[in-house]
């Protein structure tokens, strides 16, 4: 077959739904089409684009350089014929933002500027931030059930595993990945800063590992300072997988992989158009790529995890 823009956005409603089902349906088509729709596109480029999971669907390491690429032509479709000046945005125009992921933020609102520099932010803390947001970035995970509305759009940035912060002294330290029933007798800090309702992750994925936690501390700060009481040898934590290194921690991905989450963009589309919303997920998808290079472990797990099908 030759591959075609209908190709490209199924691919691209399958990442963004984390379903191959939730994505047929938003397409308006049956699943097992859809299904043998992605397996004939998965034969034509040569390897696995999505891997499969309880909870979804991921992409692999190749499958992210294909949806990147596929939303680029996508958008630069998108983009022919619309009016020289995109949205019809006024200069110096403020978007109202809210996240929960602050270590994407820098790198994504840098990046937006250099792009669109007419544009300033106001910053809200939550996602239940008042005033209402223009634009949202966010912590979420496979399933959430987080659904693109007539009035508010939604795209996955990126989907990553959870990894384990624990203390480089750790009995453990020497396992390439750790079952979480391993860390059974730990005592567990989430930043309650962070979103992806992460204690009812944790205590899912203990149960279903068949063991009930030590103790769980929620603590009132953020990832960095997490990451520094585990270096200080006061328990472990859940972290995502493009978390940076930190001195006296290892981070290390679990066994089987039990928790992922991901990283949402979400627009009001009576306020963000398409140009505007193409830019802004460029720039968030970059400093997200820019994040996971910092992560040695993050590559070290894809590498012996996504490998291409044998032919």
């Amino acid at each position: 077959m030759d591959l075609e823009l209908r190709h490209l956005r199924v691919l691209c409603a399958i990442a963004d739904s984390g379903s191959v089902g939730r994505a047929a349906a938003a397409i308006g088509a049956s699943q097992p089409a859809t299904s043998t729709q992605l397996r004939r596109i998965e034969r034509y480029l040569g390897a696995v684009v999505f891997d499969r999971t309880a909870a979804g669907v991921v992409p692999t390491t190749f499958g992210a350089e294909v949806l990147a690429a596929a939303r680029e032509v996508l958008s630069r479709v998108d983009r022919l014929g619309q009016a020289a000046a995109p949205d019809g945005e006024r200069p110096h125009r403020e978007l109202r933002l809210t996240t929960d992921c602050p270590a994407l933020l820098p790198g994504t609102l840098t990046r937006a500027r250099q792009l669109r520099p007419e544009l300033r932010f106001t910053l809200a803390r939550g996602r239940d931030a008042a005033p209402p947001f223009d634009l949202a970035l966010l912590l979420d995970h496979p399933g959430s059930g987080l659904r693109a509305t007539p009035a508010l759009a939604a795209r996955a940035v990126a989907t990553e595993p959870v990894f384990v912060a624990l203390p480089t002294g750790h009995p453990l330290r020497h396992h390439a990945e750790p079952a979480l029933a391993d860390l059974a007798g730990e005592h567990w800090l989430l930043p309650a800063a962070d979103g992806a309702s992460w204690p009812a992750l944790f205590r899912a994925a203990c149960e279903a590992a068949s063991f009930a936690p030590a103790g769980v501390r929620e603590l009132p700060c953020g990832r960095r300072e997490v990451l520094d009481l585990v270096a200080a040898g006061l328990g472990a934590a859940l972290v995502p997988g493009s978390t940076a290194p930190v001195p006296g921690v290892s981070v290390k991905p679990l066994l089987g992989t039990p928790l992922w989450l991901r990283y949402v963009l979400l627009w009001q589309r009576a306020a963000i158009g398409p140009g505007l919303a193409d830019t802004l997920f460029g720039a968030a998808a970059a400093a997200y790529r820019e994040l996971a290079a910092e992560a040695p472990h993050l590559h070290s797990w894809a590498g012996r995890t996504f490998r291409p099908p044998r032919t």
